[in-house]
């Protein structure tokens, strides 16, 4: 598929058939997270596959939505901090948010890619899920995936209008300014 294209038809899905990804395809996906940025090419990103029923449900219990349980895997990203905040100090948190979505986006247009559906769930409890998948207190959850193929259709959202977001040279400076003529 088309890069361009890619992006522009990349949706969340919250409703997934019962059909079964191949997992091969989710792990080619996670591979394509290796050639995000990272600070100090420090890559600080760890990833489990969950496709067992009773964890996802817990999963799904964790965060409160419950059309994770419809999902025929789960990916829990995370990051290990240590080496970034070694390496950058305070200013490592920011680096660490920063890669982490740059990965992200990677593994979304990757999952779009293969023709699978996913979701970016950002709220969730992370005590909750670390104790059912044994992450290590000094480990972060990032974000939660669940993963199938998409069933039904999910309703197109209006995209935002560039206008809206982009100025030139400095906050709400709304043109470019003109080219000067040059004499020949």
């Amino acid at each position: 598929m088309e890069l361009n294209r890619t992006i522009k038809t990349r949706k969340s899905v919250r409703k997934f058939s019962p059909r079964k990804p191949n997992w091969r395809d989710i792990i080619e996906c996670i591979d394509s997270t290796r050639y995000a940025p990272m600070a100090g090419n420090n890559f600080s990103l760890k990833f489990i596959i969950v496709d067992d029923k009773e964890k996802i449900e817990k999963i799904a219990e964790a965060s409160e939505q419950d059309f994770i349980n419809r999902a025929q895997f789960v990916v829990v990203v995370c990051s290990n901090p240590s080496r970034t905040l070694t390496a950058y100090g305070e200013r490592g948190k920011d680096y660490l948010k920063q890669q982490a979505g740059a990965a992200i986006e990677n593994f979304l247009l990757a999952i779009q890619d293969k023709k699978l559906a996913t979701c970016w769930i950002g709220y969730f409890k992370p005590s909750q899920i670390k104790r059912e998948l044994r992450i290590p207190d000094d480990i972060e959850i990032e974000a939660l995936f669940p993963i199938g193929y998409e069933t039904g259709s999910t309703k197109k959202k209006e995209k935002i209008d560039i206008d809206s977001i982009l100025y030139f040279n400095e906050y709400k400076q709304k043109r470019m300014k003109p080219l000067k003529k040059i004499e020949v």
